[in-house]
């Protein structure tokens, strides 16, 4: 039986969210130090987080709020996301004209979505999945409400929650992830953070692999990983060339699948990935 020719699950997205550019690179910066998000506010970064929860000690979290608020109680010049602790901070949080959308740590089911989605008076939401149950409710998770935006994993819990001493050990959860959400018509997923924020080289090799396995973007924890993360991100010369080849040849050609003259099988979801590609490439001018 076809998929279409039953009802959708509840909760679940039938049509994508509104298209908007896929931000490449979003970077963390500690709610409760007021002067590091200014910075990151003009770092260049398509999206920047203000962290309520990690990046915070415990007696600093309601310092963190107040800050946050008040700085959000403007438009800010960047989108601004906020990790929130607690489903506490929300009602604090959600009507301020400077917040554009709610990071959710330690989501594990998706009912936990509803009760947020209730407080978040329609916001965006980006549930970050962090242990072992998040990973196998991942496509709930990510069809849970059409409040959620995007998916993305909390690796550093994750790690200490599955036991990996290995990178490798992260993959199956990493893909895990990339299929749900394409599976949920959302983006694909941003990478997690490279902890090791001097080590330049090791954060594009990353990248690399992360995009070949289908993320896009990356979250970051200093300023100068930036510029890595959009290099690593963006597609080559090579890449924007062929994909050129590909979608002037579908300009002209009206019989669905056709060969290029290199000999290149091109159907519809080569021309679609190829105009995905030239969106990309747009970023470059």
């Amino acid at each position: 039986m076809n998929r279409h020719d039953t009802a959708p699950p509840t909760g679940r997205r039938t049509t994508p969210p509104p298209t908007r550019p896929i931000p490449l690179t979003w970077l963390y910066a500690p709610g409760d130090r007021p002067g590091i998000v200014q910075k990151a506010l003009a770092s260049g970064a398509d999206v920047v987080i203000v962290d309520l929860e990690d990046a915070v000690a415990p007696d600093r979290r309601a310092y963190a709020l107040d800050a946050t608020a008040d700085l959000l109680a403007d438009p800010q010049p960047v989108p601004v996301h906020v990790r929130v602790h607690a489903p506490r901070d929300i009602p604090t949080l959600a009507s301020l004209p400077g917040l554009v959308a709610l990071r959710v740590p330690k989501v594990t089911h998706p009912t936990d979505i509803g009760r947020i989605a209730e407080l978040s008076q329609g916001l965006p939401l980006y549930p970050l999945l962090e242990n072992a149950l998040a990973v196998e409710h991942a496509y709930a998770i990510a069809t849970a409400h059409p409040s959620v935006h995007g998916i993305a994993l909390g690796e550093a819990d994750l790690r200490a929650d599955l036991g990996v001493r290995d990178d490798r050990g992260l993959d199956w959860p990493r893909s895990r992830i990339v299929v749900a959400a394409r599976a949920a018509a959302l983006p694909p997923p941003a990478q997690s953070v490279h902890p090791h924020v001097r080590d330049l080289d090791a954060l594009a090799a990353d990248c690399a692999r992360g995009r070949a396995m289908g993320f896009l973007g990356r979250a970051a924890i200093h300023p100068r990983q930036l510029p890595v993360i959009e290099r690593a991100y963006l597609p080559a010369p090579d890449e924007i060339a062929a994909a050129e080849k590909v979608v002037k040849a579908a300009e002209s050609c009206h019989d669905g699948a056709f060969v290029l003259p290199d000999g290149r099988f091109v159907d519809a979801a080569v021309v679609t990935g190829a105009r995905r590609v030239l969106a990309l490439a747009a970023r470059r001018s």
